[in-house]
């Protein structure tokens, strides 16, 4: 059994990229055309979001999405989601009906193909440039209209296998405070067991996610930034160690 396992991962990923470069290659010219202007940019989400749900249901995942509180369609947020794999930001944007601009690292932009969309709508951060902090502010203040949330993975990484969660870094809550939006707190318990780095593990099976009660940021001060971030941490870590000690008491029983 092994043996006929390890070369199935081995197709299932490589269609995993065939699939992204075919699926960009399709809507390139919709995504190319409503990039170029920021008011354009609720067409172009209606089209990634196309382009994230061939990718799921392409790879033969399935979405169950538990929330606890909704969305209001016409306010701003900020998204704040454990990061697990690869497959996070497709899992976001499917589903999410409102537009969300990321904030990711540069580096991303190096990518052939994927990297030249990339480049036209994520605030692009480099740790390495101090300045770099002061163009995401003014970026984000542009865009943070008419319904517009933000995204930031606030591990800044994707952890190693043997880590449930990473600390977090403090930009996605520095921005939440300054612009006066809620924390969106969203745990993706499934993403690391099916689809992580490593490319002799997964399968397919259903990404569970669930978007906790909002975490207001009204009135809180620059000062107040760390408990924020704490409080987040903390409630994303605690439901993800008591998941993974729950299917680890279901999996004894079997």
């Amino acid at each position: 059994m092994k043996y006929i396992k390890i070369p199935f991962l081995l197709i299932w990923r490589l269609w995993f990229y065939l699939l992204m470069i075919i699926t960009v290659i399709v809507l390139s010219p919709f995504l190319l055309l409503f990039s170029f202007k920021e008011e354009h940019y609720h067409i172009f989400w209606k089209v990634a979001r196309i382009l994230s749900k061939i990718l799921v249901y392409g790879m033969g995942f399935r979405l169950d999405f538990e929330t606890e509180e909704n969305i209001h369609p016409d306010k701003s947020y900020m998204f704040c989601p454990n990061h697990a794999s690869i497959m996070d930001p497709f899992v976001l944007i499917a589903l999410s009906k409102n537009p969300i601009v990321f904030v990711g690292k540069k580096e991303l932009a190096k990518i052939p193909v994927f990297g030249f969309f990339y480049k036209r709508v994520v605030i692009m951060v480099d740790r390495s440039n101090p300045k770099s902090r002061k163009r995401v502010y003014e970026m984000a203040k542009k865009r943070l209209h008419g319904g517009v949330s933000m995204a930031i993975f606030p591990e800044g990484l994707v952890p190693t296998e043997d880590v449930i969660l990473s600390p977090f870094k403090k930009g996605a809550f520095s921005l939440a405070i300054e612009f006066d939006i809620p924390i969106v707190p969203q745990v993706y318990y499934d993403c690391k067991r099916l689809f992580s780095w490593d490319v002799l593990k997964g399968g397919f099976g259903i990404f569970r996610v669930r978007q906790h009660n909002f975490i207001s940021t009204k009135e809180m001060s620059i000062d107040e930034m760390e408990n924020l971030r704490d409080k987040t941490f903390d409630l994303i870590y605690n439901d993800l160690a008591n998941d993974i000690e729950y299917m680890k008491d279901t999996n004894r029983k079997k």
